[in-house]
């Protein structure tokens, strides 16, 4: 296993959709176990292959729950259906993210509180997930991955424009940039 570079914003994989996943190898296998290691690395909650450089439709997560519940997994073309945004402005202790691709910054957003999550494991078995509160954010982070958007991209124009000054200030939006968990000092 290896922790892999982590693409920062610009880098056109982030900004694309990602392709359906085709074969179930040996590769992959291997491309799994390293996201998970980089993931724990970083520290993060959840990796997207575009952020590894890896144009395919597939994420990991771990993440313990209120419950001592471990929801660790792999999704592998998932499909992601999700309750109406709830109206009104974000909870900027509740509700902020971070970003792996956006390093260091964290920002306010609504999302969904409810999502359902199917998707194929690495046997290719289905399995779905229906989840709540931090889980179901974590899977629309992750999926919006994989359809080419950041969080960073759906902020209102205030914190927008504040994450726009980071990115600048940072020197990010523009191809070719990464950083490796235990290697470069920067965190999301």
């Amino acid at each position: 296993m290896a922790v892999l570079p982590i693409q920062i914003t610009g880098n056109p994989v982030l900004h694309a959709r990602a392709s359906e996943v085709t074969s179930f190898d040996l590769t992959l296998a291997t491309l799994v176990a390293d996201m998970f290691e980089t993931m724990e690395a970083a520290p993060g909650v959840g990796l997207a292959a575009p952020q590894v450089d890896i144009p395919l439709r597939l994420f990991v997560f771990n993440w313990t729950d209120d419950d001592d519940t471990v929801w660790r997994g792999v999704a592998i073309n998932p499909i992601l259906w999700v309750s109406p945004v709830p109206i009104g402005p974000a909870d900027e202790e509740k509700e902020s993210e971070g970003c792996l691709s956006v390093p260091g910054e964290r920002y306010p957003l609504r999302r969904s509180e409810l999502a359902i999550l199917t998707a194929v494991d690495l046997d290719q078995k289905p399995f779905e997930i229906r989840a709540e509160g931090w889980l179901a954010r974590i899977f629309q982070h992750e999926y919006d991955h994989l359809e080419g958007v950041l969080y960073v991209d759906r902020l209102d124009h205030a914190a927008g424009k504040a994450a726009a000054k980071a990115v600048k200030k940072s020197g990010w939006g523009e191809p070719g940039l990464s950083w490796t968990p235990g290697i470069d000092d920067l965190e999301g």
